[in-house]
């Protein structure tokens, strides 16, 4: 008998992990990568239109809110260029790049390098990014404070070796 219950709590205990497992895939395959918390599998790739593939692959309400932030920082910023690195889009001038936009489930993160050096600090504080990067994590397009997104563009560009000419 009791080798019969340790058959039967073994079964059991395969089971939950089937279907935990199953879910778990199910989940996968209905959420982009880029929407996993980790990068997306985007590849690396110099100018915009691995940028506006990366942006277009996005689901919305992510799609909606990289696009306005590639658009404002196209507005705000002469001379932009942009990539696509670790699977988030990457914007700079000159000769450094200055921030990231990634969509991730639930939020977009726009990332300033060197962002604790702005004024006022981005609230965010990234894992893995580097020590002075901040930023935001945007929901919705409406979060977007375009007025205060765009004086930290040009901050940050104007840093030389982030985004300025060296001196």
């Amino acid at each position: 008998m009791p080798a019969r219950k340790a058959d039967e709590t073994s079964k059991s205990a395969v089971r939950k992990t089937a279907e935990r497992t199953k879910a778990q895939g199910e989940a996968a395959t209905t959420l982009p990568e880029a929407m996993t918390g980790r990068a997306s599998p985007a590849k690396a790739a110099v100018g915009d239109k691995p940028v506006f593939a990366y942006i277009a692959s996005l689901p919305q309400p992510q799609r909606g809110i990289a696009e306005r932030v590639d658009a404002l920082a196209a507005e705000t910023l002469p001379g932009l260029q942009r990539s696509v690195k670790w699977g988030m889009s990457y914007y700079g001038v000159g000769d450094g790049w200055c921030f990231c936009c990634g969509g991730f489930a639930g939020h977009v993160k726009l990332m300033f390098i060197n962002g604790a050096a702005l004024e006022p600090v981005p609230p965010v504080t990234p894992v893995g990014m580097g020590r002075s990067t901040r930023g935001v994590e945007l929901q919705s397009v409406d979060d977007l404070d375009e007025r205060q997104i765009a004086a930290w563009m040009k901050q940050v560009a104007s840093v030389p070796g982030v985004g300025g000419k060296k001196r």
